[in-house]
């Protein structure tokens, strides 16, 4: 009864401070995205869906379902076991060569792993590799990383003057790591990668780069931030998740063989955890192989991001001065941001889930929008005008000065075009380049 005591006081206090989690029940409509159907007591009704971190709709691609169609009828649902147990999938062999391919490294490690919590933090399935990472490297490497008991000093963020500082106080000798990301989910902002890893080289450390909301979307071949920057091939290790610009489920990492191998040989939860199921690393497989080819996803992802940004800036809406395709609109408020949320989802069918505390600090409460190419600009035109009559309703502040937007250069779309014209498209031949995407653009 104590402890049944303590968790109804726990939730007693997240429902007072509003920031208690509602998860909305909806089935995705692969054929219509971004639609789905929102399934209540009462009856169900369809809805647009405006915060999916399936940024570009890879995992309602034709090519994608029918890889993990075609996989599960040769060889069943499941992985039969850890790889220890069982052995390789094929599936996953392929997958790792994809990887290691795709961010120009000797070797990748996929694994999907369920949620685990690492101190006060919850990670995802590419967190959950960063875990598998980091324990090794403490074995290897004794008083290199505290995520795995050893010790850890935290950079003010995109601070490199206070990264340096941190890096002078360390005895050079010292195994080091710098655990950054290139893209952060819920300010939109992207680290200095560069710069990063001008200190690693001039202090000796090894750099382990989390590009889990940038891979697919960045570079030439959708490899991320590093690979749009040129600075690849001086991160030592590279994460990412097969979870959201490549549409399916599991996260990786990428490095030299021996990164690999020491992180296959030692983590306990690589070790011991079933492997990825063959269909899901069959989806992956294919994912990637499209989106290094194809620029069209992306090259519409940046025009409809561009887009949203120019209704919301027309409808005086604020929002923080992302510079990628994540649109955090602010609202510092844990109950007006629910409110927001609930008038958007019932009044205009718009599901844009709220972000609260501790996802985000306290008093940063915002909405997070993430378009894809199938937000089209009757349905960006329509959340616009949604949110600024919700803004007036709850009576809040609306954005008269702010700052200029971004031109479209800074979002990588010069070169994405570059490559379509090289390819002989042109601006309304990649709205159709697939039939699966045209029928959504246009609805």
């Amino acid at each position: 009864m104590t402890l049944r005591n303590h968790f109804r006081s726990f939730l007693d206090n997240v429902y007072r401070e509003g920031r208690y989690r509602i998860f909305t029940d909806l089935e995705r409509q692969a054929d219509r995205p971004p639609y789905a159907t929102w399934h209540r007591s009462g009856g169900s009704r369809e809805v647009v869906v405006w915060c999916s971190n399936d940024y570009l709709g890879m995992g309602r691609h034709p090519g994608v379902v029918n890889a993990m169609i075609e996989t599960t009828l040769r060889v069943g649902a499941g992985a039969g076991g850890t790889r220890n147990i069982s052995g390789n999938s094929h599936a996953v062999v392929a997958l790792e060569a994809e990887l290691a391919d795709l961010h120009r490294k000797e070797a990748a490690q996929p694994s999907l792993l369920a949620m685990f919590p690492m101190r006060r933090h919850w990670l995802r399935s590419a967190g959950c590799c960063r875990i598998a990472s980091f324990c090794p490297m403490r074995k290897t490497t004794p008083q290199c990383i505290r995520a795995s008991g050893a010790e850890k000093l935290i950079f003010r963020h995109n601070d490199l003057a206070h990264l340096k500082a941190l890096l002078e106080q360390t005895e050079r000798r010292r195994p080091k790591v710098i655990a950054f990301e290139s893209l952060y989910s819920m300010d939109g902002d992207i680290a200095p990668t560069g710069r990063i890893c001008d200190l690693a080289e001039q202090y000796g450390a090894l750099t382990y780069l989390d590009e889990v909301h940038a891979v697919g979307l960045y570079g030439p071949r959708g490899a991320g931030i590093a690979e749009r920057d040129g600075v690849m091939d001086r991160v030592d290790v590279i994460e990412g998740t097969l979870a959201k610009g490549f549409g399916v489920v599991g996260g990786y990492i990428a490095a030299d063989a021996v990164i690999c191998d020491t992180i296959r040989s030692a983590a306990p939860s690589f070790i011991f955890t079933t492997a990825m199921p063959p269909a899901v690393a069959a989806a992956a497989t294919q994912s990637i192989r499209h989106l290094k080819k194809s620029v069209a996803e992306r090259i519409a992802h940046r025009l409809q991001v561009d887009k949203t940004r120019r209704a919301l800036r027309k409808a005086e809406i604020p929002m923080m001065p992302s510079q990628s395709h994540i649109i955090p609109v602010p609202i510092g408020d844990a109950v007006l941001c629910r409110e927001a949320s609930t008038l958007l989802l019932e009044r205009f069918d718009f599901y844009v889930q709220p972000i609260n505390y501790p996802t985000v600090p306290k008093g940063t409460e915002r909405l997070r929008i993430t378009p894809t190419p199938f937000h089209n600009d009757r349905l960006i035109n329509g959340l616009a005008n949604a949110l600024r009559e919700v803004w007036d309703i709850l009576e809040l502040p609306h954005e008269t000065n702010v700052m200029p937007m971004p031109r479209l250069t800074n979002l990588g779309l010069t070169s994405l075009r570059r490559r379509a014209h090289a390819r002989r498209f042109t601006e309304f031949d990649f709205g159709l380049l697939e039939r699966s995407m045209t029928r959504a653009m246009l609805v």
